[in-house]
């Protein structure tokens, strides 16, 4: 079966983590501080700080701009994590509808639900493309409320030139198996503000005012520390970091790879009337995390793909048409969106497989399972 999603790792891997197991430092150390300092020159921030998940990464961005209610703008199409992450908060998910042509959120219906309970704007980098975040900033901006960027799809994307990473308020990555950057799971914050920075940090280890490693650095050892918060064991570690290190490295290279891959199904594609094709703006530069085009019969395709030994996914149900944001509706403790363009486009958008590894004769197999595919 040919899979949706591999992360593509090998020996680097291997011999970067045998190197933090001998060394005998395995939590949060001087891998993981190296990584930061990579991560923030890679996407051009002043401050990165690496986390355990990209879930955690959203939380403790909403948490460190002291964020404790009202209301969070979230896109309806999205994994349920980016609305999850305004209620851990007390805060209600309101959802956004998207722009029918990238499926990101829409500028014009993030406007138009506003109000004066609003605390902040979650764009997400859907599939990789990054949001217009012109628009976003001028508007958060206006309305002096912070961005958060979901970049979990975004490792090496790029608007107007300049990495996703270092272009808003906070921008918050994810590191998960299937992801471009695959450490076996692990986020990223990054963030030009300082206060931001010292939040995050001070947070992400139970607001412990020195972490272990930074008791042990000058080889005597301070058993003395001091908590003063409310803080999360949202750390990463060092062998996971050693994993990031080796991927950060890897990462244009592979997603290359991914834009190569893409260009051969847009090609393929480009004849059949009942395929539309993914939209990839000029002033961007998509990390190609997912190629979703949008099909006619969909369900029916993903069943003759995988009749073929093809897996094929869809990303995503929208968020409040999962069972828990239904009866949070039902109970009145969120409202019922009003989202027509992501109603209609969820039911059509499918995810084919695309990752580095791709083989050539697999990626043929592909393209000759959906041409031969009558939606009709």
């Amino acid at each position: 079966m040919i899979p949706l999603f591999k992360p593509w790792v090998g020996k680097e891997e291997i011999e970067a983590v045998a190197e933090v197991i001998n060394s005998g430092w395995l939590g949060v150390g001087p891998k993981t501080q190296e990584f930061e300092e990579k991560f923030a020159e890679y996407v051009g921030a002043d401050y990165a700080i690496a986390v355990n998940s990209g879930t955690a990464a959203l939380d403790i961005a909403i948490k460190a701009l002291g964020i404790k209610s009202g209301e969070i703008l979230v896109p309806s199409l999205t994994f349920a994590a980016t609305a999850n992450v305004a209620l851990y908060n007390n805060a209600k998910p309101v959802f956004v509808d998207i722009d029918e042509d990238t499926n990101c959120m829409s500028i014009e219906d993030a406007k138009r639900k506003f109000t004066e309970d609003t605390k902040a704007i979650i764009p997400v980098h859907y599939g990789g493309h990054p949001c217009d975040m012109d628009e976003f900033i001028e508007f958060a901006q206006r309305k002096e409320i912070p961005i958060i960027e979901d970049a979990a799809h975004a490792a090496g994307a790029e608007y107007n030139g300049k990495k996703i990473g270092s272009v808003s308020d906070i921008t918050c990555f994810s590191f998960h198996p299937v992801k471009n950057m695959a450490t076996g799971d692990g986020g990223m914050v990054t963030t030009n503000d300082e206060k931001v920075y010292q939040a995050v940090k001070k947070l992400r280890w139970f607001c412990i005012n020195k972490s272990t490693f930074e008791r042990a650095e000058n080889k005597k050892y301070s058993w003395y520390y001091e908590i003063d918060g409310l803080g999360y064991k949202y750390h990463m570690n060092d062998i996971t970091a050693a994993i990031g290190l080796v991927q950060l490295k890897k990462l244009d290279k592979a997603n290359e790879l991914r834009r190569n891959i893409s260009s051969r199904y847009m090609k393929a594609f480009s004849d059949l009337g009942w395929v539309k094709l993914p939209v990839e703006k000029p002033n961007v530069k998509s990390s190609w995390h997912m190629f979703v085009p949008k099909v006619k019969n969909r369900d029916g395709l993903i069943e003759h793909l995988g009749n073929n030994g093809i897996s094929a996914g869809v990303h995503y149900l929208p968020v409040h048409m999962h069972p828990y944001f239904e009866g949070l509706i039902k109970e009145g403790r969120i409202n019922r969106p009003d989202t027509p363009v992501t109603d209609t486009v969820w039911k059509n958008i499918i995810t084919l497989p695309l990752f580095p590894g791709l083989a050539d004769a697999e990626l043929e197999k592909i393209v000759a399972s959906v041409r031969e595919f009558k939606p009709e």
